[in-house]
Order: structure tokens, then C-alpha cells, then sequence
């Protein structure tokens, strides 16, 4: 890779702009967790099933884009901290869904009302226009779609 050519050094700032982004947002969500006792992780688990209560297991894993055993991990600290339940589906006895609890899900409202990471979100968004947002998901939807379809 040639660090000298205009296409790399592009790509390069692109880069750094997401990680700097990332960094940001990753800090004040790590603030939000732990005012509530959890990890990241955990909080992510939370917030998922809140929005999407029943899931597996696997679907959750899917859903967060995260390793079964991490996932695994944070539901197990969950359901000891009485937040997630494990319910036999009755569909498949088999399978085993995923639901808040009363607490998990209170709590999972508690962490939507403080998420610092939403409200810096709407500040920096309410600095820009309409046009530049739509620009903004536009563009990163595109992005996302190249990136996803790359093969080397």
C-alpha cells in the first residue's frame, strides 16, 4: 500500500474521522453503563431486548454484532442481576427467548432518558441542516454497502 497516494491518504482521514467519532460516542455510552452499574456491553444487551423482547440467543448475537460467548456472558450477568429472564419458547421448547424483567426493563428506560451519547448526538445534529443529515445517513448507508460488498 502506497501511504503517499491521494486515495490512501483519503481513506486515511475517512478513518480517522469514524474513529474519532467512535471514540466519542463509545466514552459517553461507557459513562451512561456505568451509572447504572453495568458494562457496555450489558447495556447494549439491555437496550436490544427492550426494543426487541423475545429474541435467542443467536438472534441477539446477530442483532449486536457481537461473539455468542461475550453475549453469552453479559445475558448470564443479567439474568443474576434479575434484569433478563430465559423463557422456554412455546412455539420450539427447544429454544430458549430472551426477556426484561419489570427492573431490566425499567432500567433500560433509565438508561435511554440519561444516554449521554443521544443527547451530544442532537446537539451536534441541531448545528446542522436538514439537507447535511439526510447527506450525512445518505452517504454512510452508501458506504457501508460498498464496504459490506468487498472482496479482496
Amino acid at each position: 500500500m502506497d501511504y503517499n497516494d491521494e486515495r490512501t491518504k483519503k481513506a486515511a482521514e475517512i478513518f480517522q474521522s469514524f474513529w474519532a467519532i467512535n471514540k466519542i460516542t463509545s466514552k459517553l455510552t461507557q459513562q451512561n453503563a456505568e451509572s447504572l452499574g453495568l458494562t457496555l456491553q450489558q447495556l447494549a444487551v439491555l437496550n436490544t431486548l427492550f426494543s426487541f423482547p423475545g429474541l435467542t440467543l443467536k438472534q441477539l448475537t446477530e442483532r449486536l454484532m457481537s461473539p455468542k460467548s461475550t453475549v453469552s456472558v453479559s445475558v448470564d450477568g443479567l439474568v443474576n442481576l434479575r434484569l433478563v429472564e430465559r423463557n422456554i419458547s412455546e412455539a420450539d421448547r427447544r429454544e430458549i427467548k430472551l426477556n426484561l424483567t419489570n427492573e431490566g426493563k425499567e432500567l433500560s428506560k433509565k438508561s435511554s432518558e440519561n444516554a449521554p451519547s443521544y443527547k451530544a448526538m442532537i446537539f451536534a445534529l441541531d448545528k446542522m441542516s436538514k439537507e447535511d443529515i439526510q447527506s450525512l445517513l445518505r452517504i454512510h448507508k452508501e458506504l457501508s454497502q460498498h464496504l459490506e460488498h468487498f472482496h479482496e
